[in-house]
């Protein structure tokens, strides 16, 4: 079972998630549940355009990096090209949890190393995904969402 979170804040940004979640399944994922999209305030570099964000549950046999590689892919065919760290994107897609691995490599940290502090990916996955526990924090996704507000 895998947790992804979507961002865009270019062009259509409720398009452009909703062109991801296709995406997913065709990259083979067995998508169980999807959040509703939420706009969001920039996070980081906050002089940028406001975001798109929703968050999916799914099933999958790749493995973490097989599963990156394939969000990256997807990435790169939507059409995001490098920018600045926490920049405007066209599409972001990010692992937040992959069943309760807890995998630590330099190009990919499982769980997502800032999920606690950012209430755009907390919002739409506590809505498919409330008593979702943080295999290291030992919190709910619903506790880390109330402890920021």
């Amino acid at each position: 079972m895998v947790y992804i979170c979507i961002g865009s804040n270019l062009g259509d940004r409720e398009a452009q998630c909703l062109r991801a979640v296709e995406l997913l399944e065709r990259a083979g994922l067995r998508l169980l549940k999807t959040s509703r999209i939420y706009m969001t305030e920039p996070w980081g570099l906050t002089e940028q355009p406001p975001f798109a964000n929703m968050a999916v549950e799914a099933e999958t046999s790749l493995s973490p990096q097989e599963l990156l590689a394939a969000l990256k892919d997807i990435e790169r065919r939507m059409g995001r090209s490098p920018g600045p760290r926490w920049g405007p994107r066209v599409v972001d897609l990010d692992i937040i949890f992959y069943d309760s691995l807890v995998l630590d490599t330099p190009g990919l940290q499982i769980p997502h190393p800032l999920v606690q502090e950012r209430r755009f990916v907390l919002e739409p996955l506590a809505e498919i995904a409330p008593g979702l526990v943080h295999p290291v924090l030992k919190k709910t996704v619903a506790q880390m969402l109330s402890e920021l507000q």
